[in-house]
């Protein structure tokens, strides 16, 4: 009996190549993304050997974008959007356009008109959430004050790319393209006005029906006791919405999932969701880097090897200049500015969202969207080398002062202790390193038994709000001589070390040795490993965890002092977070 395979033919080959390449990068120690747009290539029209189906590539690629921009929303948190707002809307936003006008300047030398530029140069403004998130992973600096920045302006960078994707349909005829289907025909501000109109319209229902609606389903469901039915749930949510949104208020896919995900997040169900979900979610978004992968036309980088080196000279080095400059010129420290900068330094899946809109609209030629996929392969494979230098260049930088001196610029007065503190009697105290999760309910249970103590944080957002609080807190990076001079350290007993960076705490470990031989010190680590090598390196203790490594950090640090304490209530408390 005859079968029609082409279907079958696409995922198999789609999947199993994505699967060898992806894992041969993986052991390059390279992104795996990377090997799955070369599995695209492998299975496009421009390489020999079998060439998959480019019709069910492409839908299979809608799918897999549906369902990244579900993730998306879904881990969307705008509590920790807020806690980085004063650096991340700003930075991302000011990027953006740096970013756009350079692929704009550049693709006019090419010929392109000013529109064309504009949609390219917003295609390479974008990094990729899923490349950075991996990167941070790697390093162990998600949690990071540096993390959370750099996360948080890739969410700004997602949401002004929902937008241009809603807005870009609408705004096609005014820059050379096409309208986009249902647009209106009665001039551009009807246009823009219907546009918005429906948008708002959408996001309305959402907000209002949505909210109570999907978690009232998702409620149901659980009570059922079904795994596979709640699954089942979450992606007839993800879809279903996704559809509704397109066919009903002519938005896209993406924008449908997008609130979607938003939705499903506020609810008591969202880990559930974002747990179950993974796995298909993966899966699509493989399928959708291998569909882009088959765009890709080798050839282009004997055909016009210098534009290919423009974009990746724009990706690499335009953006990671321009974010390296924001990010100094908001007061924040060096090291902050170079990991942000790195981990903008590539493009991914929203770039080829943009630039596929793009061509459809006749707003880029078909080349443009090679460009962005060269530009893409190449930026993701450099990335994990611009990361990597990121260290060296600081160190090199630290070590001559003069120089560091003319990229920082001083903090002003948060970068001392508030004139509250009498300075001269501070002596025997502890040094807090990190106000987070771990650190505030140390230094709660420090303040309650009357042990001085001085936070060092590097965020700048929580010093101001702790200033302002009352607390004893200095803002700067730990890993620099002066910003623990400032806070005593040589007068210090105890230092505490309770942010997440697994790099920064070997520095601040060696720093404090250096500073004060006698001090001791006790510390936040992830792993056994990491844990048998700060011990052996000096640390009093590293202890593992989060709640629980606050409650053993409080436990050492009250031992220290001869305290007498209920170390019951002491857990009580720590663990409540008060």
């Amino acid at each position: 009996m005859p079968h029609e395979t082409a279907l079958i033919g696409t995922i198999a080959a789609g999947l199993g190549l994505a699967f060898v390449f992806g894992l041969l990068a993986s052991r390059l120690r390279l992104p795996p993304i990377l090997g799955y747009l070369l599995a695209g290539v492998a299975v496009g029209p421009f390489t020999p050997g079998f060439v998959a189906d480019s019709g069910l590539a492409a839908q299979l690629a809608e799918l897999g974008v549906i369902l990244l921009m579900f993730g998306v929303g879904l881990h969307f948190s705008i509590a920790d959007l807020l806690a980085v707002r004063r650096i991340a809307v700003p930075g991302a936003v000011a990027q953006i356009a740096v970013a756009t006008g350079l692929g704009a300047a550049v693709s006019h030398l090419w010929g392109w008109s000013w529109g064309t530029g504009l949609v390219f140069g917003l295609a390479l403004s974008v990094a990729s959430t899923v490349v950075l998130l991996k990167a941070l992973e790697a390093r162990g600096i998600l949690d990071s004050s540096d993390g959370r920045i750099a996360v948080g302006w890739l969410v700004v960078e997602d949401l002004v790319t929902v937008l241009a994707l809603v807005l870009l349909p609408a705004l096609a005829p005014m820059l050379g393209g096409t309208a986009g289907g249902g647009a209106a025909t009665g001039g551009l501000a009807a246009t823009l006005g219907i546009t918005l109109l429906k948008v708002s319209a959408f996001v309305a229902v959402m907000l209002v029906v949505g909210r109570r609606a999907i978690p009232w389903l998702l409620g149901r469901v659980v009570s059922t006791g079904s795994r596979e039915l709640f699954t089942l749930a979450v992606l007839a949510v993800a879809l279903g919405i996704a559809v509704g949104a397109a066919t009903l208020f002519g938005v896209s896919f993406a924008l449908g999932a997008f609130f979607a995900g938003v939705i499903v997040s506020e609810s008591d169900f969202s880990h559930e969701a974002a747990t179950n979900a993974l796995p298909l979610q993966d899966a699509f978004a493989v399928l959708f880097f291998v569909s882009v992968g088959m765009l890709f036309d080798p050839a282009i980088l004997v055909q016009r090897p210098l534009e290919v080196l423009a974009v990746v000279g724009i990706v690499t080095i335009g953006k990671s200049l321009a974010s390296l400059a924001i990010v100094l010129g908001f007061r924040y420290p060096l090291h902050t500015a170079l990991t942000i900068s790195a981990s903008l330094a590539q493009i991914g899946e929203f770039s080829f969202i943009l630039i596929a809109l793009g061509v459809s609209l006749g707003l880029v030629p078909p080349e443009a969207q090679g460009l962005v996929v060269a530009g893409a392969l190449l930026s993701i494979t450099l990335n994990p080398f611009v990361f990597g230098a990121v260290g060296p260049i600081d160190r090199w930088l630290r070590a001559r002062p003069r120089l560091a001196a003319a990229f920082e610029r001083p903090a002003g007065e948060i970068t001392e202790l508030p004139t509250s503190v009498d300075e001269d009697a501070l002596a025997d105290h502890v040094v807090l390193v990190g106000y987070g999760r771990v650190g505030a309910p140390v230094a709660k249970e420090l303040a309650r038994h009357a042990i001085p103590y001085v936070v060092v944080e590097q965020s700048r957002e929580r010093a101001e709000d702790l200033r302002e609080a009352g607390l004893p807190v200095i803002y700067g990076d730990a890993t620099r001589p002066e910003v623990l001079a400032d806070a005593h350290l040589e007068r210090a007993r105890l230092v505490v070390v309770a942010a997440p960076d697994a790099f920064q705490t070997r520095a601040i470990l060696a720093l404090a040795r250096r500073l004060n031989p006698g001090v001791d010190v006790v510390v936040r680590t992830h792993s056994d490993e990491e844990r048998e090598f700060l011990e052996t390196h000096g640390a009093g203790r590293a202890l593992v965890g989060e709640r629980e490594l606050a409650v053993s950090l409080t436990r050492y640090a009250l031992r220290r002092f001869a305290v007498a304490h209920d170390m019951s209530e002491v857990a009580e408390r720590a663990l409540a977070g008060s």
